[in-house]
């Protein structure tokens, strides 16, 4: 019978802890994670680079078509010369429409590079993205059991409408600090130093 009341007590003892672990909320500022993270920033490099290469190849191409298109011009200038014969007239106005044609598809292929370039840094931004955030949440989780939270809010949150999802904050531990010193402990040497704005920069929606 002891025995029995002890195990009561601890019950009655052990449930509220429980319910109270449960109950503690924080909040992290993960825009604020994302965008100071080491990794975020090296991403960023990374995709300025790819886009500079994207970029050099469009203005080879670019270069293509406007001396092409240069060329054109001469060609039809050419065919109105009145001391040419009319076979010469004839041959030129030939190669005139062919390098019209070649404008042509220089354009489709400025076209199509553009719309490929546009889904290879979107992919490679997706796919960066989408593992850093898996990363901070890591580390998030470790941080909250550690700790005893029940639940860990995002303070910098938007709904769809672009309203703050985090209404109210009662002074709730804030883990932002926190979980960014613990992410950039690993940081290469120089690798938190501000970067120039990248042509494509990563983010979070």
């Amino acid at each position: 019978m002891k025995f029995l009341s002890v195990l009561l007590l601890t019950a009655t003892l052990t449930l509220p802890l429980a319910a109270q672990a449960a109950d503690r909320i924080a909040v992290v500022d993960l825009k604020k994670v994302f965008d100071g993270y080491w990794k975020t920033k090296q991403a960023d490099l990374n995709l300025k680079e790819k886009a500079g290469e994207l970029d050099k190849k469009r203005k080879d191409m670019v270069a293509d078509y406007q001396k092409a298109n240069d060329e054109y011009k001469k060609l039809v200038e050419s065919v109105s010369d009145s001391v040419i014969s009319q076979e010469e007239r004839d041959k030129r106005k030939k190669s005139a429409e062919t390098k019209l044609r070649e404008i042509q598809e220089i354009e489709q292929s400025i076209t199509q590079f553009d719309r490929s370039a546009r889904a290879q840094l979107g992919e490679q931004q997706r796919i960066m993205r989408d593992k850093i955030v898996v990363e901070i949440r890591e580390v998030v989780n470790k941080k909250a059991r550690t700790a005893n939270y029940g639940a860990v809010l995002d303070s910098a949150a938007e709904s769809a409408v672009g309203t703050p999802i985090v209404l109210f904050n009662a002074n709730l531990p804030d883990l932002t600090d926190e979980i960014l010193t613990q992410l950039n402990a690993t940081a290469p040497a120089g690798a938190l130093q501000p970067t120039t704005p990248g042509p494509a920069p990563l983010n979070l929606k």
